[in-house]
């Protein structure tokens, strides 16, 4: 099964636990397959520095390295507009987009408001964790 994470569930699941952590855990088996653009890790990178998490700069970078050792990147080919209130949540389409996923994972509102884009299903960490316990 193919994700692509929005960058609230990466932060979610890094450094609070719950359903995001379900998440990740279930990426980090090898269960499930999340997919990251440059753009994703880049805006993971600039929120994790944020002083309200008071992380040091090399504990994001490991953050980082972890992401990146364990999530598929892809490059999109396709730039999307369709998110008028956070363009930055559009980045996350692309990447859906170019990995042609079976869900976006998100907590926004922005996105979950769509339900669906482009045949990929937009739900919350714990939607989705209970349709895969349900599995």
């Amino acid at each position: 099964m193919k994700v692509v994470c929005d960058t609230n569930v990466l932060i979610s699941g890094i450094l609070f636990g719950g359903n995001a952590r379900n998440v990740l855990d279930l990426i980090s088996k090898g269960i499930i397959t999340n997919f990251v653009s440059s753009a994703i890790l880049q805006e993971t990178k600039e929120v994790l520095a944020r002083p309200k998490f008071g992380l040091k700069p090399e504990e994001v970078s490991m953050i980082l390295e972890l992401f990146k050792d364990t999530f598929e990147m892809v490059v999109p080919k396709t730039i999307v507009q369709c998110i008028d209130n956070d363009p930055d949540d559009d980045r996350i389409l692309e990447a859906a987009g170019q990995a042609q996923a079976d869900y976006i994972i998100t907590g926004d509102n922005h996105l979950l408001a769509l339900f669906r884009w482009n045949n990929i299903e937009i739900i919350s960490p714990r939607e989705f964790m209970d349709r895969f316990q349900a599995q």
